[in-house]
């Protein structure tokens, strides 16, 4: 996890000198099958990235998300709630901009990937033993439960409305659509009561294709700042 960390913060470190000059902005993520989640600032640092040409761009940036709940896909059974949270994750996005300038304002149409990783994840015990039991009809059910971080991945797309109020101060409204995944390598047991039964039993299983669905939609208000 140490390692991961450095190499983070490597990639990242030009990022914090570049974007100082280029705006902050205040991001807001709406996790499919989730919970609400913040910023752990609550700041992020976005718009980082140079011109090809007036109208064409290349864009990055980071945002340190504390994640209060998100779902899992590739179960069994089809889940509907955040089964991991809370955990911090920082998702650095790299996107293609065109920009249609309108004299006071402009219009940004943004798409690309981004990646992710996550710290101090942890299992939603209580909404996995609801729905685990809910899926094998057990009357009572108890998990035991351990996943793992791993790096994630994904694509975005989105727009950006900004309102210049000089040539060196503007606001920005964005929006985006983010969908990635990470695996989870989730595996563990259970121990519960079948329905109709009177023995407790035990089950050791594996979950390979389990992922942390990182989908979702993401808003933000900025400030930007031109040098």
């Amino acid at each position: 996890m140490k390692k991961n960390l450095i190499i983070l913060v490597l990639i990242l470190s030009p990022l914090f000198i570049k974007a100082q000059s280029m705006g902050l902005s205040f991001s807001y993520f709406f996790p499919k099958n989730g919970y609400f989640s913040v910023p752990v600032t609550p700041l992020s640092l976005r718009g980082v990235g140079f011109d090809i040409t007036p109208f064409l761009a290349i864009e990055s940036g980071f945002t340190l998300y504390r994640i209060s709940g998100m779902g899992v896909k590739g179960l069994p059974w089809e889940s509907k709630k955040p089964l991991i949270g809370p955990f911090f994750s920082l998702m650095v996005p790299l996107e293609l901009v065109i920009t249609l300038d309108f004299g006071g304002s402009a219009l940004k149409l943004k798409g690309g990937g981004f990646a992710f990783y996550d710290f101090s994840t942890k299992i939603n015990e209580g909404n996995l033993d609801r729905e685990l039991r809910d899926h094998l009809g057990w009357e009572v059910l108890n998990t035991d439960f351990t996943v793992k971080n791993n790096f994630g991945y994904g694509y975005h797309f989105g727009g950006e409305f900004i309102i210049y109020f000089s040539k060196k101060f503007g606001i920005s409204l964005e929006a985006y659509y983010l969908s990635g995944s990470s695996p989870l390598d989730m595996k563990g047991a259970y121990a519960g009561i079948p329905t109709n039964g009177d023995l407790l039993v035990n089950e050791q299983v594996e979950f390979k294709n389990a992922e942390l669905d990182f989908t979702g939609y993401e808003l933000s208000l900025g400030i930007l700042f031109t040098p």
